[in-house]
């Protein structure tokens, strides 16, 4: 990876147990600021239920500590599934993960499957690539789980064994890598899905957690979400929009807007052209199922929801250019369907409980997104019928273990009333509000940063609510 550069002044550091040496380097993040920093790995099994199951790396960059005093280590879990902890660690985050380092060591976890911790290829399946023909929600399904059964086979063909994808397997690697650090307890530190390994790690191994700190929580049985909850956020979403006249005026109807616009979409797609990476043009037929996955993509954050009303907007008036400008962050026009095998996997092992499943299908019939939000979970559930961990493991978390949740008003995907949900079985929860923040939100108000280092020091937080400013949602 080209972010790591080798240090020129930082001495080897040999761990408190015989593992590895690390390698010191010098981490650059994508702003340019620059730290001292160790970049190790250890092995574990792919998959620990098969007695012959490969080894794989599991790679991560270690921060060290700047107070003479260090408390556990500090493991980042990034979110997704598929996200990276040292590819967050170089992004807008990194000023946050030095500033953790006055309590311990921080370390920068990249998780099976990610980063530096990813030797399993994507799989291009032969399904799909055919923009230009109507396509109903069955249709969609129906490919996915035919490039899912073929993208299955092509892992196995390569060695992969994708039983080991799982979060329960993730827990064992948190386990590995705290006898790796020498380190009795570690203090987990996530968001999004990174939230739902934490408590999975509560559940598994309780003993070796010494504090967790979370944002935009997802507890063990949502990883499908609720769509009825999607129409609560979008009528939250309208009441922040309702606080700006000139927001308002644009978009006195939200949800009414976009139901016009699916009914329009479904009556009379919109067949746009697209130019491809060699210059080819391609036609895409623009329907409802599109802009409702466009529209799971553009609610995780108030930023984003200002481009969601202006798409919307112009589909209303018939307009194809605000599609063009967002088609490359959502689908890849002409190509066949590919997957990824950790998130793939990791969300299929989770699953859903029968009854949320109900809930969710239930549910879908009249919500604004359908159950698009989740996509492709859980359209194809069952697939790999022996990947799924189980009603058991979708139960808890619980004990007094100390938390610190942060949530915001305007999560659009995890959202308030399902993380007061996935945390209630835990005892020693302190929660904070983000009021306007979306999922994203650790770096929305230096307010989160203090809260977290009150934390650390076991001192009471002193705040139950934070209140950042709002994006203007008024047409430009």
């Amino acid at each position: 990876m080209s972010l790591f550069k080798p240090a020129l002044a930082a001495a080897a550091l040999i761990l408190a147990t015989p593992a590895l040496a690390e390698e010191p380097i010098t981490f650059e993040a994508a702003s340019g600021e620059t730290a001292e920093a160790f970049q190790g790995a250890f092995e574990v099994p792919e998959n620990r239920a098969d007695p012959d199951s490969r080894m794989i790396e599991i790679g991560y960059v270690r921060f060290p500590a700047t107070t003479d005093n260090p408390g556990p280590p500090i493991v980042y879990l990034a979110g997704g599934p598929g996200g990276s902890g040292t590819g967050t660690a170089e992004r807008q985050r990194f000023p946050l993960f030095t500033e953790m380092r006055r309590h311990a060591d921080v370390i920068a976890f990249d998780q099976r499957g990610t980063g530096l911790s990813d030797d399993a290829p994507r799989c291009k399946s032969s399904i799909g690539g055919d923009d230009g023909q109507r396509v109903s929600d069955a249709d969609i399904t129906a490919a996915y789980r035919a490039a899912l059964e073929e993208c299955g086979a092509f892992w196995k063909a390569e060695g992969i064994d994708i039983r080991g994808y799982t979060t329960a397997e993730s827990v064992q690697d948190i386990s590995a890598l705290r006898r790796h650090l020498g380190a009795e307890t570690v203090t987990l530190w996530g968001i999004s899905y990174g939230s739902h390994l934490a408590f999975a790690a509560l559940n598994a191994i309780p003993d070796e957690i010494d504090r967790v700190i979370i944002a935009s929580a997802e507890g063990l049985d949502q990883t499908v979400k609720l769509p009825a909850r999607t129409d609560a956020y979008f009528a939250r979403l309208q009441a922040a929009v309702n606080t700006q006249p000139a927001a308002k005026a644009a978009y006195p109807d939200i949800a009414a807007l976009m139901r016009r616009v699916h009914e329009k979409l479904d009556a009379d797609p919109l067949l746009i052209e697209l130019e491809s990476a060699s210059g080819e043009a391609i036609p895409f037929l623009f329907q409802r199922p599109h802009a409702q996955m466009m529209a799971s993509g553009l609610i995780a954050d108030p930023d984003n929801a200002v481009y969601l009303l202006q798409l919307y907007a112009a589909l209303d008036a018939g307009s194809a250019e605000a599609v063009k400008a967002f088609m490359g962050y959502f689908f890849e026009p002409g190509e066949p369907i590919s997957l990824n095998p950790m998130s793939t996997a990791m969300d299929l092992a989770s699953g859903v409980s029968p009854a949320r499943l109900a809930e969710v299908r239930e549910q879908a019939e009249t919500a604004l997104l359908r159950d698009y939000l989740n996509f492709p979970m859980p359209h194809i559930l069952g697939v790999w019928p022996d990947i799924d961990l189980g009603e058991s493991f979708r139960d808890g978390p619980a004990g007094d273990t100390p938390v610190l949740l942060f949530s915001g008003t305007l999560d659009g995907r995890t959202y308030p009333e399902g993380q007061a949900e996935a945390v209630a079985g835990l005892t020693n929860v302190q929660a904070v509000t983000v009021v306007n923040a979306g999922h994203n939100l650790y770096m929305r108000s230096p307010e989160i940063a203090v809260a977290m280092h009150r934390f650390m020091r076991d001192e009471p937080i002193g705040v139950t609510e934070i209140t950042v400013d709002l994006p203007d949602f008024a047409p430009e």
